[in-house]
């Protein structure tokens, strides 16, 4: 039964790609159907951004409105529970829910793709706390010293912070940073 199982693009309402996903899941246990839908994803990454002089994390779909399933769909009872899904409008490559229109599953090519994007994202978020070098020159993006330039004179990698030497009016002052509130100047 998994040899048939091949990738689908589901369409779903846009901002209600988490619900669907779970009310899917949560059907398929409930059916005893889960070994024909082995993986559901929503393809996503996280983006850092600064607000209220904060640094926040949150989660941006790439593919808002879609989410992949790996699934052997041969069965009906699979389509026909798919269907039954709320907020969840047919599959890509599909007119309707009709048995007779089949949905066309991605190309090894075009889904590798996908998941590559994905795992270059997952090894990026590994990268984030790059190792800094003591001299090096930075600029600070957040706090009271806010588009300041310095140089590294320490490195604390268990606290993540940095101690960073500005000049504040001609004179070399310390300052204690975290390695959020600083980037590398290239």
């Amino acid at each position: 039964m998994k040899s048939d199982q091949k990738w689908y693009v589901l369409k779903v309402v846009s901002g209600q790609e988490k619900v669907v996903k779970s009310h899917l899941e949560v059907a398929l246990e409930e059916a005893s159907l889960r070994s024909y839908v082995s993986q559901i994803l929503i393809p996503s990454e996280k983006i850092y951004e600064m607000r209220a002089g904060k640094k926040q994390m949150r989660e941006r779909n790439f593919f808002p409105g879609y989410i992949i399933l790996y699934a052997d769909l041969s069965d009906g009872r699979v389509r026909h529970l798919i269907k039954e899904v709320p907020n969840a409008m047919g599959f890509l490559g599909a007119r309707g829910w009709g048995s007779s229109s089949q949905p066309i599953p991605l190309r090894e090519k075009e889904i590798n793709k996908i998941l590559g994007r994905v795992d270059e994202v997952a090894d990026s978020e590994s990268g984030l706390d790059k190792p800094f070098v003591i001299g090096e020159t930075v600029k600070i993006v957040d706090g009271p010293f806010n588009g300041f330039t310095g140089s590294i004179q320490e490195i604390f990698e268990e606290r993540k912070k940095l101690n960073v030497i500005v000049k504040i009016f001609e004179r070399d002052t310390p300052i204690e940073l975290t390695y959020s509130q600083v980037e590398k100047i290239l």
